[in-house]
């Protein structure tokens, strides 16, 4: 059933920490779009303890565009949306990470959808990574299609629900969803760990909606994610993603579970080999990698992210293994103080 009404009222959140350079990006980006859209919005950036400039560019930004502006210690990215969701006061609201630049005419995609089938209530953005000459975004963004292939080897107007979470790209970075919905979800958010900052701040929301309406996705509503650009970052992140992933499907029955518990027993395995055979073991994993390359590129990755999985892939492996096992940790020593 179809309806010609009026568009929602909408709400944008953007949680900032020390993005002086790209929350400039999003916010000129967000606004065009907005404007191509003939639609108004109220747009709300939490700042979470910004060391650097962005607050002072902030200030900018919010004389030129009228945005709200709310400031905060630093509590991580889920504390920050909730701060904004707070202060939000459309029927709809957008998550929107500050490296996270929408395209043109992606607001007047969801306007016209969310007009003419209000019962399509939850939309997951189409992100592209801006991985060109960045092989660490180029990676991240190159791994995720062998799970999500459903839909990345064939981008289209489609929805998931339920018993198809794990198959699907999600993601809060570039996600809409009525404001009482946001507002459920978060006040039943219950992490495994003490640390919020830890945390799986968005798949735990996203499957407590999911639950409740399916999550649709199309290449109209689009989106480019501008990932960790070194080295260091790029790690760092391996760990973090690994913790996250503890969080996110340890107590989720499904494929990404499973993938977890696969995922400890060939890393175990392997460094057992590692140690008995290393020569085997090490001829194995560079075979190994190229063949995750070979893979990631019929699942619709490019050639560049399908060179950098293969390049990157035992870094990520060692950090992400790393963090899972903290996750583990944290876990349960969670548990056991409860």
């Amino acid at each position: 059933m179809s309806t010609n009404g009026p568009a929602p009222t909408l709400s944008v959140i953007i949680p900032v920490f020390n993005e002086e350079t790209w929350i400039v990006r999003c916010v000129e980006a967000l606004v065009a779009s907005l404007a191509r859209a003939d639609w108004s919005a109220q747009v709300v950036v939490v700042d979470d303890g910004s060391t650097d400039g962005t607050a002072d560019v902030l200030a900018d930004l919010a004389r030129r565009h009228g945005l709200t502006v709310v400031s905060q210690a630093n509590l991580g990215r889920f504390e920050a949306r909730k701060a904004g969701l707070g202060k939000a006061t459309g029927e709809r609201v957008l998550l929107l990470d500050s490296r996270v630049i929408v395209e043109p005419e992606a607001l007047g995609y969801l306007r016209d959808q969310l007009v003419a089938h209000p019962e399509r209530l939850v939309w997951n953005g189409h992100i592209t990574v801006a991985s060109a000459g960045n092989p660490y975004a180029g990676f991240m963004a190159g791994l995720v299609k062998i799970p999500w292939r459903a839909y990345t080897a064939d981008p289209r107007l489609t929805s998931f629900g339920e018993d198809e979470f794990d198959l699907y790209p999600k993601g809060t970075g570039f996600f809409v969803a009525p404001h009482a919905m946001l507002v459920g979800a978060m006040a039943e958010f219950d992490s495994l760990y003490d640390d919020i900052k830890l945390a799986s701040d968005d798949t735990k929301v996203l499957r407590w909606i999911v639950e409740r309406e399916r999550i649709h996705l199309s290449p109209g509503f689009a989106a480019v994610y501008n990932g960790r650009d070194t080295l260091r970052k790029f790690a760092a992140q391996s760990l973090y993603r690994g913790t996250t992933y503890v969080d996110s499907y340890l107590t989720s029955a499904g494929p990404a579970r499973t993938a977890l518990f696969g995922a400890l027993g060939v890393g175990a395995l392997s460094l057992a080999a590692l140690v008995k055979r290393p020569k085997s073991t090490i001829a194995a994993g560079v075979v190994g990698c190229a063949a995750a390359g070979v893979a990631v590129r019929r699942c619709g990755a490019t050639p560049g992210e399908a060179r950098a999985v293969s390049a990157l892939l035992p870094l990520f492996a060692g950090g992400f293994g790393l963090g899972v096992l903290r996750g583990l940790l944290m876990a349960a020593k969670a548990r056991l103080r409860k």
